[in-house]
């Protein structure tokens, strides 16, 4: 049987995985990661963010870059992991956090280690949002949540 959900439907909550990106500021690495599985994923997996010490904006290279694949994360903000948005998640996903990431017993972790953007120049970020949505792409085969491109 072929999945015949359009990319923009909506499934109950009940019924979707949740994934958490989380980083330290919450501007760059977990926003691309949330965009790109937000895309992805057309509504099918719940997405959420936060990051330890959140930045007062979203890096505007960051947001450059994802542009330039079509997703638009502009008007997303920063914000910190609550208690909340951990005990929702099935699985998280940690970016360069260390020893200040949430440790929730019973939870998926999984940690990419990849470079930080902060500071660098478009042409250096493009790399880390290519890497990024290659991981998501298999994080949501594991899922089995057949990408929408």
């Amino acid at each position: 049987m072929t999945d015949t959900v359009k990319p923009d439907t909506e499934i109950p909550t009940a019924h979707r995985p949740t994934v958490l990106f989380l980083c330290v500021h919450n501007a760059g690495r977990s926003q691309m990661a949330a965009g790109w599985m937000q895309h992805l994923a057309g509504g099918r997996i719940r997405v959420l963010s936060g990051g330890s010490e959140p930045a007062a904006q979203i890096n505007p290279a960051a947001v450059e870059v994802m542009a330039e694949a079509g997703i638009d994360i502009s008007s997303n903000q920063p914000r910190p992991w609550t208690d909340d948005t951990l005990e929702a998640a099935d699985v998280i996903v940690t970016m360069g956090c260390g020893d200040t990431c949430p440790v929730v017993p019973g939870k998926r972790y999984l940690d990419w280690e990849l470079t930080d953007p902060a500071g660098k120049p478009v042409d250096e970020i493009r790399p880390i949002r290519d890497d990024i949505r290659e991981r998501v792409h298999g994080l949501m085969a594991e899922l089995g949540v057949i990408a929408a491109e």
